[in-house]
C-alpha cells in the first residue's frame, strides 16, 4: 500500500490540512494519509505548542470516521528532536508492507537540502509537493523523485488560527467542526 506521510505540528488541525490530504487521496496514486503528529518540531517554539496528546486527538476528531486517513503518533516514542530520516527508517521496520512517500509544501521543499540525510530520504521515497505562496520548490524541484501535485493554494495557517481565538474570534469554519468544539469546550489557545 502507497501511505502519503503528512508531518506537522497540527497546533491545530484546520480546513486546510484536510482538503490537502482529500486531494492528495484523489488525485495522485496515494491510498492512505498518515498525518504524523510531531511532538516537537526542533524549528518552532515550544511554549505555543499545545499538549501533543491534544493535538493528536484534535485530529482524529477532525478525520472521523474516514478509514483512509489515520493520525499517528509514532513521533512520540522516538528521541527528540523528531528527524524525518529516524521516522522513515522506523516505519520501513515496522511497516515493512507500507511504501512511504512524503507530502510536504514547496516551502519545504525548497530548504530540504537542509535536512538531516536528505539524499537518503530521497534516494528511498517519493515526494509529493503541493504549491504554497512565494516558493517555487528551490533547487531540488526537478529532481526524479519529486512529483508536484496542483492542489488549490490554501493561505490558512494554525498561527493565524490560534491568534484569533486568543483575540476572541469565531474561528469555526477554519477547523473541521469537531475538532473546533473540542478546542472550544477544553478553552484551547485562549491565552
Amino acid at each position: 500500500m502507497k501511505v502519503g506521510l503528512f508531518f506537522g505540528s497540527f497546533n491545530p488541525i484546520h480546513i486546510g490540512h484536510m482538503v490537502l490530504a482529500n486531494y492528495m487521496l484523489e488525485f495522485t496514486d496515494l491510498e492512505r494519509i498518515w498525518f504524523v503528529v510531531s511532538p516537537h518540531n526542533p524549528l518552532k517554539n515550544k511554549n505555543t505548542l499545545l499538549d501533543e496528546k491534544q493535538r493528536l486527538h484534535l485530529v482524529n476528531l477532525a478525520i472521523g470516521d474516514n478509514n483512509k486517513l489515520k493520525a499517528s503518533n509514532i513521533e512520540f516514542k522516538l528521541p527528540q528532536p523528531s528527524y524525518t530520516i529516524n521516522t522513515l527508517t522506523y516505519l520501513k521496520e515496522k511497516y515493512p508492507q507500507h511504501q512511504f512517500a512524503l507530502i510536504m509544501g514547496a516551502d519545504n521543499l525548497q530548504s530540504f537540502h537542509k535536512w538531516k540525510n536528505f539524499e537518503e530520504i530521497l534516494k528511498y521515497h517519493q515526494l509529493y509537493v503541493y504549491p504554497r505562496p512565494n516558493s517555487d520548490g528551490g533547487k531540488l524541484k526537478e529532481h526524479e523523485k519529486v512529483k508536484w501535485v496542483n492542489a488549490p493554494l490554501m493561505e490558512i495557517s494554525s498561527t493565524l488560527i490560534r491568534q484569533a481565538i486568543k483575540d476572541k474570534k469565531d474561528m469555526r469554519y477554519f477547523m473541521p467542526e469537531e475538532a473546533w468544539q473540542y478546542a472550544k469546550e477544553m478553552h484551547f489557545y485562549k491565552k
